[in-house]
Parts: structure tokens; sequence; C-alpha cells
């Protein structure tokens, strides 16, 4: 499995990406998940990949001669001639297709689904930074102001900390830190995720990057977050007053009756029934 996400904010994009592939616990490879395309002061894409790998591969193999046609002038379209990034997600989303009607019947006939997910996210000279979730079939949704990231494979883990801290306000700097604490909170429960992690960070309307980095296990920052970010978590908690079940002084107390719902009935005997 895997675990990629990204966030766009007003100061730019973050993009983080594990590199874990696994086909069973004896069968564990790495394989990087994420590709950025780039040409600079025109375009800056960053393209991340879950699901089958296969499929992910043959999708970025075909992706960067891939085109769909300009309904007015009838030209092809490619994610480098794309004038939009929308644009661009649409040549992507025909990609999927593509294999899909190549390998999915094939696949079918073999018990897999064709299970492929894709974020594609940057800017385009001429508009704004878009981030686009793209499904198995090619169609997508595009990331607003009220869901400002993406997450794709092993996503439930690191979706807490990014619901309580990521808004369109968030500074930079802070999203890629949040980003990371996302991934480590993954990292910590799931076997299925591992290192090393792939990180971009773009700044708003650079159409380039030059934060781009490669963290392994002996990243000094990456260790000093997973263990400051455990040790805070133990702080915290250990700082929140137990439950007092005994008439103990306390301003919040657990054992009040509720105005709408009545205590759970206990069954005592064999013939006693809840309804």
């Amino acid at each position: 499995m895997t675990y990629c996400c990204a966030i766009k904010i007003n100061e730019g994009m973050v993009f983080l990406s594990d590199s874990r592939t696994n086909a069973g616990l004896d069968a564990i490879s790495t394989f990087r998940k994420m590709l950025i395309y780039e040409r600079a002061g025109d375009r800056f894409m960053v393209m991340l990949s879950a699901g089958n790998l296969s499929i992910s591969q043959s999708v970025r193999e075909i992706l960067q001669t891939e085109a769909i046609r300009d309904p007015e002038s009838g030209d092809p379209i490619t994610i480098w001639n794309a004038k939009s990034m929308f644009d661009a997600a649409q040549v992507l989303g025909a990609a999927v297709r593509h294999i899909s009607q190549r390998d999915g019947a094939a696949l079918r006939q073999s018990g897999l689904e064709f299970n492929v997910s894709l974020i594609l996210g940057g800017q385009i000279a001429g508009e704004g930074m878009r981030l686009f979730l793209v499904y198995s079939a090619g169609n997508f949704i595009e990331a607003t102001a009220e869901t400002p990231y993406f997450q794709i494979g092993e996503s439930k883990y690191g979706k807490p900390v990014l619901d309580r801290v990521i808004t369109p306000e968030t500074p930079l700097d802070e999203a890629a830190k949040c980003a990371l604490v996302s991934m480590d909170s993954t990292l910590k429960s799931n076997l299925s995720v591992g290192l090393p992690l792939d990180l971009v960070v773009y700044e708003v309307d650079r159409l380039q990057s030059d934060r781009v980095v490669c963290i392994d296990q002996d990243n000094p920052y990456f260790t000093m977050l997973h263990k400051s970010w455990g040790q805070r978590l133990r702080e915290v908690f250990d700082s929140i007053e137990d439950p007092q079940w005994n008439g103990g002084a306390t301003e919040v107390p657990l054992r009040v009756p509720s105005a709408r719902y009545q205590v759970l009935k206990k069954i005592t005997q064999a013939d006693e029934r809840v309804i």
C-alpha cells in the first residue's frame, strides 16, 4: 500500500509520498510514487500515485505523450502544452482510461480490479495553482478552500492532524511540517507505508521549485519530528484530567444525566429484553 498527500494553500503547495509497495509480509519493495514535471517559468506539476503498481507505472509511462483534442481547434493537448491545469487533469484522466481499455479486462479475468488513484497539482503560467484527485475511471475532482488537501492510499491515520491544522491561510512551512506529522502518524500505525519519503514544497507563482527532498531513516529533521510529536502527544494526554467516577473534585464531571438519552440498560436475567 502507500500514503500520499497534497496540500494547496495561499502561499503554495506541499506534496509528500512514501515509497513502500508490498504484496505480503515477505514481499516488500521500494517504488517512488511521485513525479515532477517542470518547465521553469512556464509550468510546474507534481503527480502522486497509489493503487495497483502496474497500472500507475503504465499511466506514468504514457502521460508525457498522451493527448486529448481541443474541442475548438482539434489540436492535440498534452501536459506540456496545456493552457490550464484543468486540461492537464483531463489528459491524465485520458491516460487512465487508455490503460483501463488496454489492461482492464485482463486484470478482471485474473481476479483483480482496475484500481488506481492519482493526485495532480501545480501551476501553469497565466492561471493560479490547482489541485486535482483523479479516480480509476479517469474522472476527477478539484480541491477547494473548504477542502484544501487530498490524500490517497492509507489516508485515515494522517487525516486528523490535517483536519485540525490546514486552512488556506496556513503558512507554507507549517503546512510542510503538518504533512510530515501526518506521514509520521501513518508510518507509526501501518506497516504497509514506509521510508524513504519524497517531499516537494512549491511557492506560489514561481513555476519551479528547488525544495525537493528525499527523507530516509537518517534524516535529522524527520527524526526530530518523530520523537517530538510522540513526546508532545504524551505530554498533552497526561495534562488532561482523568474521569472522576467516585465524586472526586472536578469541574468537568463525566457521569452526568443526558438531556436526550437514557443510560444503557443492563440485561440481568435470561428472559429480559432490551425492547
